[in-house]
């Protein structure tokens, strides 16, 4: 549990305590805390990585945070957080699903420690200007209300035990945990403000400028290559337009599941590549 200033968020350290490579700073998309990036840890520690997960604020063990829970409020946070965790060394931003716009915008403010970013299954900020997406958003604000209010009757709680409430698969402890938050009125009314605010940070990190083009971007994806052909478009623009872009499809993967088993190898692999990469640059 870390104090950022009067409150605390609660934060996972793995791998080696002290590496000659960037640390991986890891951002979970919607709903999401640190429990969904369990095996991405385990994978990176056996490659020599450090990694940082945590829950934002409301999220998991974290307290709340102060409203709007837009994309500055939870930059504010993950500044504050590495502060007080990894203040010095180069990092590794991670972004799964809503964290995209996150990551995007955390990497610009922090761009002198910046090395690369990897975007899982991840929206980019330019995607809310599709109709499409911003569609979808809408209807998932709708949906994460209900859920919201679904945990806070105690209907979520009857379906926690069911694989529903694990779309990641985990085992274990963090198996325990993600059933724990699909139920929690807390945790779900803390994500679905958080989701209320999806436009409002993607309009802050569209504001904040594009990312340096010498970035090692990894775009890993859920799905073959063919489906959602507007929206992989959208995707994958970031690796495009990196001077050292990678953009690998997981075909047997979902949203969901990419985090877990062996999906979180190619992540791993996606963390490598952009760490091989600015090494390379720097060179």
């Amino acid at each position: 549990m870390i104090d950022i200033g009067g409150r605390r968020l609660h934060a996972v350290r793995a791998g080696p305590e002290r590496s000659a490579s960037p640390c991986v700073f890891l951002e979970a998309g919607a709903f999401g805390f640190s429990a969904d990036w369990s095996v991405v840890q385990e994978r990176l520690a056996s490659r020599g990585y450090a990694s940082l997960a945590y829950d934002r604020a409301g999220l998991g063990r974290s307290d709340p945070g102060p409203a709007p829970r837009d994309g500055a409020a939870i930059g504010a946070d993950a500044e504050a957080l590495l502060a007080r965790v990894a203040p010095t060394g180069p990092l590794i931003l991670v972004g799964h699903s809503m964290a995209g716009l996150h990551v995007h915008r955390l990497a610009l403010r922090l761009a002198r420690r910046v090395t690369g970013l990897v975007l899982v299954d991840a929206t980019t900020p330019a995607s809310m200007q599709s109709k499409f997406v911003s569609a979808a958003v809408g209807q998932f604000v709708n949906l994460s209300r209900l859920a919201a209010w679904g945990a806070e009757t105690g209907l979520l709680r009857a379906l926690s035990a069911t694989p529903l409430a694990d779309g990641n698969g985990l085992s274990g402890q963090e198996g325990e945990e993600t059933r724990w938050a699909f139920a929690s009125p807390d945790h779900n009314a803390a994500a679905a403000a958080e989701v209320a605010q999806w436009p409002a940070a993607a309009r802050q990190a569209l504001e904040a400028g594009g990312l340096d083009p010498r970035w090692p971007v990894a775009v890993i994806l859920a799905g073959p290559a063919k489906s959602r052909p507007g929206l992989r478009d959208l995707q994958i623009a970031p690796a495009l337009a990196s001077h050292h872009g990678l953009v690998e499809h997981v075909d047997e993967a979902n949203h969901a599941s990419i985090l877990a088993g062996p999906h979180a190898d190619v992540i791993a692999r996606g963390v490598e590549h952009v760490a091989l990469a600015a090494e390379a640059v720097e060179s």
